[in-house]
């Protein structure tokens, strides 16, 4: 009986595990995704190919493939039948490679409204919501008011989704607020796209997931965002409204722990973080604008540049903890190349007293603690072989893996597919 195998980011985002899953769908059948919204943005390069997933698994593109929207995503009906169709539009078939489960929860209009009343109400101390309505859509999950995509199947499905819209309307009148969203024209495009979801395979998503293991075939399970935006372990308040952590994967498809396998964690050479937040190694120098420049680090999904800044270990560390990280894959390290000089965060001084574990108190006074390395100051971009990288790189990796405690299996260095070594 084959395992469920998770792919997770560890740190704030945008860590590249889109070019990951399309590298690790090569060897599974079924990809599926366990949590997040719209706000994600996984990019995928190969060939003269690029492009940028927001709802739909990142094995799309591979040749028959199952690709399954599991329970703990929460789904915008016009995004997705944008995505899909923009897909379908490169020559991929989409409807035969996507299925849906049933008991995923949906994002209407109104969630958009709260979601900007109440990043406005939050002034200064704002989160840096994307504004798609995910956090409000996961309020109405857990409060147990909210829509499911099994709902689009039944016949009561404009009475259930009035009775949401009503409640919405009552706090949105609490606020003293305007924002230009023309909600009726949404409302029309929004029922024609909940309609569109009917032409997919609408599934019961932990009974599929379940059976596809028991009859053999191993699944790669997809996760948005990172382990430090966790709605428990993250930079809380500042984090996104699921759970991003490898326990995540059990809830958000209905799988058992034991049914776990690898667990592959994802983390650039150095870190970015898009938002508001701690963010303890953060540049904001020359050195940190050349990181941004030369990575491209600009949201895929809003465009928003992100911060940058050094590689955390006690952040890495503390994410491979929460997730039982099996192996670690770095991303980005090519970003690096020009560098004479690299910096790590060994530990902190927080409030003055060294540690390496990440804090309670987001609004603590943390400074890094650095440990430097010789720039490698050679194109990483043209090495398909590990025997090719250069021995300041080797030593990064090996001072990584004994700090973290567990392997890097795979590089990547480039964002095409083919600019990958996976390590002996």
């Amino acid at each position: 009986m084959k395992t469920l195998d998770v792919v997770l980011g560890l740190q704030w985002g945008d860590e590249g595990k889109g070019k990951i899953v399309d590298v690790l769908a090569e060897r599974y059948p079924v990809v599926a995704r366990f949590q997040g919204g719209p706000n994600a943005g996984h990019s995928i390069h190969f060939g003269n190919t690029s492009f940028v997933l927001h709802s739909v698994p990142s094995g799309v593109f591979r040749e028959g493939s199952i690709n399954i929207i599991g329970n703990g995503v929460v789904l915008d009906p016009t995004i997705f039948r944008e995505e899909c169709q923009a897909i379908e539009a490169l020559g991929v078939p989409v409807r035969e490679r996507v299925k849906i489960a049933k008991r995923t929860n949906l994002i209407v209009p109104t969630h958009k409204l709260l979601d900007a009343a109440d990043e406005a109400a939050l002034g200064k101390s704002k989160i840096g919501s994307t504004l798609k309505g995910i956090g409000p859509a996961y309020s109405d999950k857990t409060g147990r008011n909210g829509l499911r995509v099994g709902d689009i199947l039944g016949g009561d499905f404009k009475e259930k989704y009035d009775i949401l819209k009503h409640k919405h309307m009552l706090r949105l009148g609490q606020y003293d607020f305007t924002f230009p969203f023309d909600l009726e024209k949404a409302e029309e495009q929004w029922f024609r796209d909940a309609e569109y979801i009917k032409g997919f395979d609408i599934i019961d998503g932990e009974y599929e997931v379940n059976s596809l293991l028991g009859s053999d075939k191993a699944i790669l399970a997809e996760g948005a965002q990172g382990s430090m935006l966790d709605v428990d372990f993250g930079s809380y308040p500042f984090v996104t409204s699921s759970s991003t952590a490898c326990a995540g994967a059990c809830t958000g498809l209905g799988v058992a722990p034991s049914r776990i396998g690898k667990v592959y964690g994802v983390f650039k050479a150095y870190c970015t973080r898009v938002g508001s937040g701690p963010f303890p190694t953060e540049l904001g120098d020359a050195t940190g604008e050349l990181m941004r420049q030369r990575g491209h680090e600009f949201g895929a999904t809003t465009g928003r540049p992100r911060r940058t800044g050094w590689l955390d270990i006690p952040a890495l560390k503390f994410a491979v903890m929460l997730s039982g990280v099996t192996e670690l894959v770095m991303m980005k390290a090519d970003v690096l190349d020009g560098f004479e000089t690299v910096r790590v965060a060994c530990g902190y001084r927080v409030d003055g007293v060294r540690t390496d574990r990440v804090p309670y108190d987001v609004y603590a006074e943390v400074e890094p603690v650095y440990k430097e390395f010789k720039g490698w100051k050679c194109d990483l971009e043209n090495c398909r072989r590990e025997e090719d990288l250069p021995a300041e790189f080797m030593e990064y990796i090996r001072y990584i893996e004994r700090e973290v405690g567990v392997p890097i299996s795979i590089l990547s260095l480039g964002p095409d597919r083919d600019q990958t070594i996976i390590r002996k």
